[in-house]
């Protein structure tokens, strides 16, 4: 039997190492225009980020919003550098986008409730209800903010605990922020005996607000009467104080005017109640 010859076959090695030789070399032209789309995106993007972080810096954009619109903008374009480059290597990128889509609507259904904070944190970056350092009641928690984060708020209680709330839950609650405007009311609640002459009363309590120097002028202090209470009339006394100095001012004020009252002699009357006993007879 005579050796096979493939040259009699047909098969040609000239053209399948021209072919291999053909081949090899766009697809190693085709990984390295991936790795320079690649590398060089990559550098691109770090010079867009530094650029927009110091630009927000210049306009005095908070520190919270700052970083989560640079850290956002570097995950949308490093994943349009990678996707790039995925296509320089001839591989369709309509299949591939369609595959991180995919993989988006997975894990966003294994992720509902994060992803419900995270969109919480976004509307919270955006709106500003609050930043660090106010102090707020949301979703029945009250302290100062000491970090916003993308899925949760950091928050201080008057007694020094750390409270770490889902910003889902802050979202869908009603937020007050105590710190939001220079200034504030103080409501405070005065009790008198009925024996007690209400102008002396009104006169002794603006002598005692005219004193604190850290009452503010503007808007003036209402002093009036408010309820005739079963055992006192009530004034309702409304100075108003900077939002820093809310707490000492109030404070204060109570002190002072209980040592007022005192020396004037009116008096902070105690809850009374009359008793009717009636005998039965015999």
């Amino acid at each position: 039997m005579n050796d096979l010859n493939l040259s009699n076959l047909g098969f040609d090695w000239n053209q399948l190492a021209g072919t291999l030789q053909a081949t090899g070399v766009d697809l190693a032209i085709r990984i390295a225009t991936a790795i320079a789309i690649f590398y060089f995106g990559r550098l691109i993007v770090a010079f867009i980020t530094r650029a927009l972080r110091k630009l927000m810096q210049k306009n005095e954009v908070d520190k919270t919003l700052e970083t989560f619109i640079c850290n956002l903008a570097r995950l949308g374009l490093l994943t349009f550098v990678i996707i790039a480059a995925v296509g320089a290597l001839g591989v369709q990128t309509t299949s591939v986008i369609a595959i991180l889509g995919a993989a988006g609507l997975a894990v966003g259904l294994a992720l509902q409730g994060s992803l419900a904070n995270f969109a919480a944190g976004v509307l919270i970056v955006l709106f500003r209800p609050y930043k660090v350092g106010d102090w707020v009641q949301a979703a029945g928690i009250e302290g100062a903010v000491e970090q916003v984060q993308i899925l949760t708020t950091v928050l201080k209680t008057g007694d020094n605990k750390r409270i770490i709330v889902p910003n889902s839950q802050i979202m869908n609650s009603v937020i007050t922020n105590y710190s939001a405007n220079d200034t504030r009311r103080i409501d405070l609640l005065v009790g008198v005996s009925y024996k007690d002459d209400l102008d002396k009363v009104r006169k002794t309590v603006a002598d005692v607000i005219a004193a604190e120097t850290r009452v503010l002028a503007e808007p003036a202090c209402v002093i009036a009467v408010s309820e005739l209470a079963d055992s006192s009339v009530n004034f309702v006394v409304r100075p108003w104080a900077k939002t820093a100095d809310y707490w000492a001012v109030r404070f204060a004020l109570i002190e002072a005017i209980k040592k007022r009252f005192d020396e004037v002699g009116i008096a902070i009357p105690f809850p009374q109640r009359d008793v009717h006993i009636f005998q039965a007879s015999a």
